[in-house]
């Protein structure tokens, strides 16, 4: 390992609140660092709004993380984009469960600054204390991955709280099953689904929710709440294009081709890596790496990565759609699926599966809810209950899975 020369300034905060083991990092308190500033400094503006303002690494879910660098200009019309699609309005109160090393945490602190928005931080992610900081800080926005909607709506009566307000809940990642989205709801949250990289600043893409769909049953907007959607407002290119022509493929709902970006909210590039900056921007588009399909009013909606694609005696099985018929079993917390090498199809699903707490199922039960669900090509051929392995952000790591599958 090579270490890091230049030591960054820590400063200690007083925290009345924690009770745990003290853990001064460094040698001067925040008041005192404050203090300490000179009010007539002349702060020096970036020369060009594409200066660098940030170094942000992707979550290394493939095993390959890489330095994002993002520009001046980018970050602030992502943060400015955040403030219209979240409709945070003047003051809001922003409960940080999402870290903010990840894309900055989605420019959300500098969303926050333009509003004057409060920042209500947590030293962990645990349900009584989001509880309390709803009910005692009357929080009003938060993001969060869906391992946090599990543990509010999985929360013992003894930790939860009431809260009057409804509470606008951002997510990303995996789209929530129609039963968590119900029970979010029913708790008091409304639930937006978003979808971005750390190569544009976190969420560009918000499933911008139409009205006329509030008349539909659970199971079809489920459905409609599962695609990823529409871009932001200072994202200038979204669409899915077949990446051997570049040509948008129909927007039929079924024609698969790879999601790609364009615009200010794109990354720089990587750092000190040109060969992948020129892969990611073959064509004049961002490639994202995920496969989707696009619909006749616009929204885009994700099917696969493009190397998680099972692909099993010919025919292509996406793992997202695996994984949702799982998420739907009462009894499963957390699921993913990767292939399992097979010398009869070349491959078959596997699909790793955390059981709710007190909640139990075997194999067989879990093969038997997928047929229901799915065609039986698609169905896992194999089961395995552990706990999901994760990056510091809460994704799953795929690529170590690939790994305990082929060791089965």
């Amino acid at each position: 390992l090579t270490l890091c020369k230049a030591k960054p300034l820590v400063i200690d905060y007083d925290d009345p609140v924690y009770d745990g083991p003290g853990e001064r990092l460094g040698h001067i308190e925040y008041e005192d660092f404050i203090a300490g500033g000179d009010p007539d400094f002349a702060w020096a503006m970036p020369a060009d709004e594409w200066d660098a303002i940030a170094l942000n690494y992707t979550s290394g879910t493939t095993g390959d993380p890489k330095g994002v660098v993002y520009h001046h200009r980018g970050a602030n019309l992502l943060a400015t984009s955040n403030i219209i699609t979240g409709n945070l309005g003047r003051h809001p109160v922003y409960l940080w469960t999402l870290p903010m090393f990840h894309c900055n945490g989605w420019c959300f602190p500098w969303s926050l600054s333009i509003v004057a928005g409060t920042h209500v931080c947590l030293r962990q992610v645990r349900a009584k204390a989001m509880y309390d900081a709803l009910a005692d800080h009357g929080v009003t926005h938060l993001c969060g991955a869906p391992i946090v909607m599990s543990a509010l709506l999985n929360a013992p009566e003894d930790e939860r709280r009431d809260f009057p307000q409804t509470v606008s809940f951002f997510t990303a990642a995996a789209p929530p099953p129609e039963a968590v989205l119900a029970g979010m709801k029913q708790a008091g949250f409304e639930v937006t689904h978003l979808y971005g990289l750390t190569e544009c600043y976190g969420p560009s893409v918000v499933n911008d929710w139409n009205d006329d769909w509030n008349a539909l049953p659970g199971p079809q907007q489920a459905a409609l709440k599962a695609r990823q959607g529409v871009r932001y407002p200072a994202l200038e290119g979204l669409d899915v294009l077949d990446p051997d022509t570049m040509v948008p493929v129909p927007r039929d709902g079924t024609t698969l081709g790879e999601v790609m970006m364009r615009g200010n909210v794109v990354m720089k590039g990587y750092l000190k890596n040109a060969k992948s900056t020129q892969a990611a921007f073959a064509g004049g588009w961002f490639h994202t790496g995920d496969l989707g399909v696009s619909y006749p009013d616009g929204y885009i909606q994700l099917k696969d990565r493009s190397k998680d694609i099972i692909i099993s005696g010919g025919e292509n099985i996406s793992s997202i759609e695996v994984e949702d018929a799982l998420y739907k079993h009462p009894a499963v917390q957390a699921a993913a699926v990767v292939a399992r090498p097979d010398e009869k199809w070349g491959e078959t699903p596997c699909a790793f599966v955390e059981l709710m707490p007190g909640k139990t199922a075997t194999e067989a039960e879990i093969m038997a809810w997928c047929r229901q669900q799915l065609a039986a090509f698609k169905c896992p051929k194999t089961v395995v209950f552990t706990e999901l392995p994760k990056t510091s952000t809460g994704k799953v790591q795929k690529f170590r899975l690939r790994e305990m599958a082929r060791g089965l």
